[in-house]
């Protein structure tokens, strides 16, 4: 029942304040990366913006997030307390939606927050992922 990687899909509606978009799945034997996006529809040229990118990188042990609007990334931020992602093991993404931020849960605890950089919620439709990573369920 595993999603094809990479996936794109939609999200019925758009974000809002209380929206929460749930990604499970089971990391790689020898990951590298994975990616989980939150766009404003699926243009690839001119490139979508996106509210925020969610990125684990295995190597450096880090889980980045950023955001594109108008084809300009902002400021990367890589602070976490812990490293939540293990090689062939299963792991479980929310992103909360709330008036300010998005909240990111990893197996259910909270892990940081991103605040909005694209203000109108409800044009960030479309989910992407990519990567080192078996897809599960989404929801």
């Amino acid at each position: 029942p595993f999603q094809i990687v990479p996936f794109c899909g939609h999200i019925k509606g758009g974000m809002r304040p209380g929206k929460k978009i749930l990604v499970m799945g089971i990391v790689d034997l020898n990951p590298e990366s994975f990616g989980i996006s939150l766009t404003c529809g699926e243009s690839e040229d001119p490139p979508a913006d996106v509210a925020i990118e969610l990125k684990a990188v295995f190597t450096e042990r880090q889980f980045v997030r950023n955001s594109c609007v108008a084809g300009e990334w902002g400021e990367e931020q890589s602070s976490i307390p812990y490293f939540p992602f293990i090689p062939d093991q299963p792991f479980r993404v929310e992103i909360l939606c709330e008036h300010p931020r998005f909240r990111i849960f990893v197996d259910g605890h909270q892990l940081f927050d991103f605040y909005h950089r694209i203000e109108t919620l409800s044009a960030i439709d479309t989910i992407k992922i990519n990567g080192d990573l078996q897809l599960t369920k989404l929801g």
